[in-house]
């Protein structure tokens, strides 16, 4: 994912040592965070700690070590180990509208002696009742009251409103990087485990972006895909005089929407359901984003890679599929397929 926690201006991962390990519960990937709040539990992102450990390339190694095989997705891998590094002791796993082996992954913490709490979106967004009664369900399972959870909603919702302020300005206003959307926008997956620290640093990074000079790179482009494994994505696009205005996933763990129900606002979040709500939501964001191209980025071993076909077929914009396996920078290969995609948008861009 490219995150530099390492800037003063940006959100941290927590220092998991400093953490009450009884109270922190791993997910491996966006769910209904508000009732784990409620609860009095720190939501970490498996994810996150994976990519952003100095040594994550070897946790990939010691899950295939451990057993896991060759063929499987990277982050799959980095989940495996991030529980172990770190003695995780309870999980969340979304085991219905994510990584179709997040379930597998589940039944190996439960032979591990890892707690496993399942959560699963329905197949269809439409499906309200459904999805309500996975809420429901969790709330019992972490011993908290549902109306304690829409409460946390309504005060998560005026730290979401920082984010989606930071978004703005990345593609309105031109002064945030589409690194810093970025970073923001996927570390709202848990807010970094305190969403009171989170939303400070958001208040100080907005008063300090609204006091700057805008970007002005000649093309506009947006990431869409599953947030990039790769450490220098957004970096190498910035040296190439590229202005990242639209992170598609990334934007979607930010709950972009106006909602008032956790049920309303977790049927909205297109990335479990079908793509052709992704391909919906992408359409609008390119129309009012000004966007001249897209790179669509594809984990090595994901089942999301076949809807590469949907999108194209529904997006009339130049679209470079990047495919990558492992955490590391882009190799000479990618970075070269990269730098004649941007050349030919500029080639056609002059030809109009």
């Amino acid at each position: 994912m490219s995150l530099k926690f390492n800037d003063h201006l940006l959100p941290t991962l927590p220092i998991m040592e400093c953490l009450p390990l009884d109270r922190i519960i791993g997910i491996t990937s966006t769910i209904p965070i508000e009732v784990v709040f409620a609860a009095g539990y720190i939501p970490i992102d498996l994810n996150n700690i994976f990519v952003c450990d100095r040594l994550s390339y070897k946790m990939v190694e010691d899950a295939e070590s451990a057993g896991l095989p060759r063929n499987t997705c990277a982050w799959i891998k980095g989940v495996h180990s991030a529980v172990w590094k770190f003695h995780i002791r309870k999980v969340i796993s979304v085991v219905q509208g994510d990584c179709s082996n997040n379930e597998a992954l589940m039944e190996i913490f439960q032979s591990d002696g890892v707690e496993t709490i399942p959560f699963a979106y329905p197949h269809s967004k439409a499906d309200r009742a459904f999805l309500h009664d996975q809420l429901l369900k969790l709330a019992v399972c972490l011993g908290v009251d549902y109306a304690r959870a829409e409460e946390m909603k309504r005060r998560l919702d005026s730290v979401r409103a920082k984010i989606h302020e930071i978004d703005r300005l990345t593609w309105m206003d031109n002064l945030v990087t589409g690194e810093e959307n970025h970073i923001w926008t996927v570390s709202a997956s848990d807010l970094m485990g305190d969403y009171t620290v989170f939303d400070e640093r958001a208040a100080r990074f907005l008063q300090i972006a609204q006091g700057r000079t805008p970007i002005s790179h000649d093309l506009r482009i947006g990431v869409i895909g599953i947030p990039a494994i790769c450490e220098d994505l957004y970096s190498f696009l910035t040296s190439l005089g590229v202005h990242v205005v639209f992170n598609e996933i990334q934007r979607q763990f930010s709950m972009p929407y106006q909602t008032k129900t956790l049920v309303e606002q977790y049927s909205r979040y297109t990335y479990p359901y079908d793509v052709f709500s992704r391909v919906e939501d992408i359409q609008e964001a390119l129309r009012l984003r000004n966007v001249n191209g897209l790179i669509h980025y594809v984990q090595s071993f994901c089942h999301r890679h076949i809807h590469d076909r949907v999108i194209r077929k529904y997006i009339h914009l130049p679209i470079l599929t990047l495919d990558c396996d492992r955490p590391g920078p882009l190799d000479g290969a990618m970075k070269t397929r990269i730098e004649a995609f941007i050349e030919m948008m500029r080639h056609n861009a002059v030809m109009t």
